[in-house]
């Protein structure tokens, strides 16, 4: 009883080592659209900040669904850990860096379709179109940086240095904050100035992640193995590809999720996109926040898989949904207390600020219902269960939609708990499947 106390401590210190820096990380990215909604929101325009909150959830939509770059490099990146691979580190680094430049290139090359398509599927009209295509026609030339520091960002913290990434993010949002103070509120460029201060600090954090990554020796040696055959073999770009491809059909779904919310609250008219664009960024601050123990999770899970640990992996699943249930209740709690009074003060507009409001209570709900699902998607990424991911993901989706449909009637109190109910089923799915997946990977052990 004394060992399995002490082995669950132990268990839960290596957790937080994890999760609180990458906690800690994740608040300070979610700062960016937090600085940009409180920015353009001391305008007191609505239009302009519905311009704002569009533009991010067209930018978030569209780059997104690259996100596995960042996972699929954090769990291959671990799993190599696991099995005592020394080189495997700088092979991954160099397969996902490569992937990543072409991917780049390709968004540059579909800018002019994807622009105005992403408006038109939105339903963006009149000035609050041309306000968000100015903003998203700066933003978008930040997109192949954000893609590279998906990739550094994941390898770093698949070697558990997460305070690095967290010193990183800190000081790209002291650049951001900055320039939105500067471009925003004393120069005058309304949504452009918005739109420039995410650029600048996008490619500030890209710079100091290099600078960061190319210090240690197994970084550098992933310029030699970018050139050996054994790094582009058969089988491992297969296994690359098959993760990536089940991550970014998962993501395409959360996206298609989110982006039919943005549609929905769009259709409500400028005051109420504003207002669920304040909402959803408090959302994202708690999202971030609790997604610190997804990535401890993705990689704690990365190396016991690829020990082939299969209690280790086990103590890692229950410790993280513990850990992550009683962090879920304490945000809850938080924004219980002063949710809706921070949402009120995210603008000077009377009218948003008083619809934020009356909406909050489903932002209080939100952190307790979502953190399965958060600690869950870690779990299956970090022991590449992305099929499986993916399809759970499908089925939460198809009855998402279903309620988008059933509670139209309620009108945005009816979006907000289809949103919720939603990740409430991812969780159930995961759950649902989870003992088999673990029987399976670990038959041997």
């Amino acid at each position: 009883m004394q060992r399995s106390l002490k082995s669950a401590k132990s268990q839960a210190r290596l957790l937080w080592s994890i999760a609180f820096p990458a906690m800690l990380t994740n608040v300070a990215t979610a700062l960016f659209g937090l600085a940009d909604m409180w920015a353009i929101g001391r305008l007191g325009d609505a239009p302009a900040q519905g311009a704002v909150e569009l533009g991010a959830k067209y930018m978030m939509g569209l780059l997104n669904v690259f996100n596995f770059l960042r996972t699929s490099t954090v769990a291959l990146t671990a799993q190599g850990t696991g099995r005592g691979e020394a080189d495997g580190q700088a092979e991954t680094l160099a397969r996902a860096m490569v992937v990543a430049i072409g991917l780049g290139a390709l968004l540059l090359c579909l800018m002019p379709l994807l622009v105005p398509l992403g408006l038109d599927l939105l339903e963006a009209q009149g000035p609050l179109r041309e306000s968000a295509g100015s903003y998203i026609g700066i933003r978008y030339w930040a997109g192949p940086l954000w893609l590279g520091n998906c990739v550094l960002v994941g390898w770093l913290i698949g070697q558990r240095l997460v305070r690095h990434v967290l010193a990183v993010e800190i000081a790209a949002n002291v650049v951001h904050i900055a320039l939105d103070l500067l471009l925003v509120l004393v120069a005058g460029w309304g949504v452009t100035g918005v739109g420039t201060a995410t650029f600048s600090s996008e490619l500030f954090k890209f710079a100091v992640l290099a600078a960061l990554v190319l210090r240690r020796p197994k970084a550098r040696a992933a310029f030699v193995a970018a050139t050996r055959r054994a790094t582009w073999r058969r089988s491992e770009l297969a296994r690359l590809f098959a993760l990536n491809r089940d991550l970014f059909l998962r993501t395409l779904l959360l996206t298609a999720a989110l982006l039919a919310f943005a549609r929905s609250g769009a259709q409500a008219g400028p005051v109420t996109l504003a207002a669920n664009g304040i909402l959803f960024q408090l959302f994202m601050l708690a999202t971030l926040l609790l997604d610190g123990f997804e990535s401890a999770a993705q990689v704690l899970c990365g190396e016991a898989l690829g020990a082939q640990d299969r209690d280790r992996f086990r103590a890692t699943v229950r410790t993280a949904l513990l850990w992550g249930g009683v962090m879920g209740l304490a945000v809850t709690l938080a924004y219980a207390l002063g949710g809706a009074t921070l949402a009120a003060a995210f603008s000077t507009d009377p009218q948003v600020g008083a619809t934020a409001e009356a909406y909050a209570p489903w932002l209080i709900l939100l952190p307790l219902l979502g953190v399965s699902a958060y600690v869950l998607d870690g779990v299956f990424v970090g022991a590449g269960w992305t099929k499986a991911m993916m399809v759970t993901m499908l089925a939460a989706m198809a009855i998402y939609g279903l309620l988008l449909w059933l509670l139209h009637p309620f009108g945005n109190h009816g979006l907000w708990a289809a949103f919720t109910l939603f990740f409430v089923l991812r969780a159930i799915g995961q759950l649902a499947v989870l003992p088999r997946l673990v029987r399976r990977s670990f038959a041997a052990s």
